[in-house]
């Protein structure tokens, strides 16, 4: 359990998700968000100079990575601050953010910067020597669709994952569906009142499309409406399986900020300093081969014991949830009414641009705290690898 690491109330941010090959499809994704932070600092009037370390999480290759960590932080304005590239899939953030949490636990930094960016759009196809092929032969893989088309080490598709997780726990295409259409309600939420939730902690991303147009996306891209008839109208993904495209997430590009730093620091830089976020416990997990969507579980038992805590403790749970399997297997393990949680949105809806993704919903959860009246927020997801990372927070 950690007592030291907090987050200023509004030290956080997330761009929209933009549809696969649309708006973004064309940005440097590290550019891109430094450029975002460097403004969204600048609006707050902060000197950059005061991050003492950056995290930038990345898991598509972009070019110039190699320079990733140190190139984010110096593009943002903090340019004798070094800077920590880290990549795990979807628990890139909900990682980094922990990470950053240990280094203020332990001394190493007072104030932490994370950055989290992706771009699905455009992956890049790499080409490798083949030292046993005759004479130019080359490997080669699509970053992208060779890797959420086939886990090295499982032998299979991620959604053949979540195919296997629903055969096992009997999970229908009926649930599959309805959970798919409760998310997308529960979006809709987020877009009431002129997006009232999401301008709470979204920024606009500025793409200049010359030197006198500049492009502003303000509104995630690449939502699509979802029926209960459009739904039931869909075709499996898989031959007899359960998902359909509609209930599963889609490649997205994007990013998010979040701030870790000491509690003394958190009050300084909160835009309502009597709002106290701490970060509480972390949780790992990697389960057997193949069957991904049942990580989330066995993560958010861990960082619930790591807390002293118990799930009917949690005011809000979020989910990074690419398959309706998701979430119907984690309702059934951990006694949760399936419509309870994910308020507001979810990957499943606004898609995953990887990294990003789960900063995004943390985000979203600590603000759902704050209209609640505060308390403890659960973040859990999947990652490549059969892996999965949760994340709780205290919300005062």
């Amino acid at each position: 359990m950690l007592a030291k690491a907090f987050i200023p109330y509004g030290g956080y941010y997330s761009t929209p998700f933009a549809r696969w090959q649309g708006s973004l499809a064309g940005e440097n994704a590290i550019v891109l968000a430094s450029d975002t932070s460097k403004r969204w600092i600048a609006g707050k009037e902060w000197d950059p100079k005061m991050f003492d370390y950056v995290i930038l999480g990345v898991t598509v290759g972009q070019p110039k990575l190699f320079y990733g960590g140190p190139w984010s932080a110096a593009l943002i304005g903090s340019v004798d601050t070094p800077g920590l590239l880290i990549s795990q899939a979807c628990s890139t953030s909900t990682t980094g953010i922990f990470q950053a949490a240990m280094a203020i636990e332990t001394g190493f930094c007072e104030n932490a910067y994370t950055l989290f960016t992706d771009r699905c759009s455009n992956g890049p196809h790499t080409i490798w020597p083949n030292p046993a092929g005759p004479g130019g032969q080359v490997i080669s893989e699509d970053w992208v669709m060779d890797h959420f088309g086939k886990d090295p080490w499982g032998g299979t598709s991620m959604i053949q994952t979540a195919e296997n997780v629903a055969a096992m726990a009997g999970v229908t295409r009926e649930e599959c569906d309805q959970v798919a259409l409760r998310r997308y309600e529960q979006y809709a939420d987020a877009i009431k009142d002129d997006r009232a939730f999401q301008k709470r902690y979204m920024v606009p991303v500025e793409v200049k499309l010359s030197k006198k147009k500049t492009l502003h996306i303000e509104a995630d891209e690449g939502i699509t409406k979802t029926t209960a008839e459009g739904l039931a109208g869909l075709r499996p993904v898989l031959p007899n399986g359960v998902h359909t495209f509609g209930a599963q997430t889609h490649p997205a590009d994007g990013h998010c900020a979040v701030v870790v730093t000491t509690r003394e620091k958190a009050k300084t830089l909160s835009t309502q300093p009597d709002i106290e976020i701490q970060v509480v416990s972390y949780g790992f997990s990697r389960v057997k081969k193949a069957h991904m969507a049942i990580a989330p579980v066995p993560a958010a038992q861990m960082a619930l014991l790591k807390a002293g805590l118990k799930v009917e403790d949690m005011t809000v749970i979020k989910t990074h949830n690419p398959f309706s399997a998701n979430d119907i297997y984690m309702a059934k393990e951990m006694k949760l009414d399936v419509n309870s949680f994910n308020n507001y949105g979810c990957s499943l809806v606004f898609g995953h641009p990887q990294a990003p993704t789960a900063g995004r919903s943390i985000i979203e959860g600590i603000e759902e705290a704050v209209i609640r009246g505060g308390g403890y927020v659960l973040f859990t997801g999947c990652a490549a690898g059969d892996t999965g990372g949760a994340l709780i927070l205290k919300v005062g």
